[in-house]
């Protein structure tokens, strides 16, 4: 079957000393993650002098032409799946869903199954032309635990996007981080953007998105803290981004904290609160449930 390509690289790689095609490329394509470039070398997407190479490890020498086929993606749909959740809340136009550590959102490129959209589908009918994030209005990281809330018609969907826009609706974290705090409460008034040295990063950044998070220090411990955070705006990684850049990570985090840290099942940060007024009734709706059990496991230990 023919490829179809969606677009093309051209290079020329014009250095003295010899360096490993997969390293090049991942310096010089920065719109294109390591494996994605690892992928497209194996399947015979990358031509070095006009010839195919499958080896990620192929030495470049000055004047060898790459070219880099993109092929296009197949279409991702989210499909129902037979997955247990966690229901804190459901009528005929909102569901609210504990999310659990470890699950991801919706499906995308890396993780086309096994997500809570496709629990959801499997669950009940949405009502969304969404192929991919039906009923989806906002989301949390994969080893984030706690509340969403999710659209089941148009209705509903429109309502709550809008309440998130105006900052109306209310959302907040329990989180154990890094390091002790000599004030009881903070503002976080930081602009984020994609990290200009890691891709996979967001970063506080110069002319970057808005971004606002207030901090409350609920418990002390040694060398650790409990926050109560809660969202102004909602924009990616923006809690783990924050309490990075003012040097108090969250416990746990892979991306953004240190190595040296409480073991667990990544970031120790769980969605606690969530309210918002119902799309239909106009009644306020809040929701709290308890941090999952290694959450609560760690903290007992460091109380200890």
């Amino acid at each position: 079957m023919r490829k179809i390509i969606s677009k093309s690289y051209n290079l020329e790689y014009n250095e003295t000393k010899k360096v490993r095609l997969d390293s090049y490329l991942n310096e010089q394509l920065t719109d294109l993650t390591r494996s994605q470039l690892q992928k497209f070398i194996k399947e015979d997407n990358v031509l070095v002098n006009s010839q195919t190479v499958k080896k990620t490890g192929t030495k470049l020498t000055a004047g060898d032409k790459i070219i880099v086929n993109v092929p296009e993606e197949e279409p991702i749909k989210a499909i129902p799946e037979n997955i247990p959740i966690d229901i804190i809340y459901e009528d005929k136009d909102v569901i609210v869903v504990n999310k659990p550590q470890g699950m991801v959102v919706h499906p995308a490129a890396g993780h086309p199954d096994k997500t809570l959209v496709n629990a959801i589908l499997y669950h009940c009918k949405i009502n969304d032309d969404d192929v991919i994030r039906p009923g989806i209005v906002h989301r949390i990281d994969k080893d984030t635990s706690g509340l969403l809330m999710i659209a089941k018609n148009d209705l509903a969907k429109q309502s709550l996007m809008k309440q998130l826009k105006e900052k109306s609706n209310l959302r907040e974290y329990l989180a154990i981080v890094h390091g002790n705090f000599k004030e009881k409460t903070g503002k976080i008034t930081a602009p984020l953007g994609r990290s200009k040295t890691d891709r996979k990063k967001q970063a506080v950044v110069e002319n970057g998105r808005h971004a606002v998070t207030h901090f409350t220090v609920l418990e002390q411990f040694e060398n650790y803290s409990l926050l109560k955070l809660k969202l102004e705006t909602g924009r990616t990684h923006q809690i783990r981004v924050h309490l990075q850049y003012i040097g108090h990570p969250v416990a746990g985090d892979p991306l953004y904290g240190p190595k040296n840290t409480l073991s667990g099942n990544g970031q120790f940060l769980h969605a606690q609160t969530l309210g918002f007024v119902h799309p239909r009734t106009n009644e306020w709706m809040e929701f709290s449930i308890d941090p999952p059990k290694i959450f609560q496991d760690t903290l007992a230990q460091l109380r200890r």
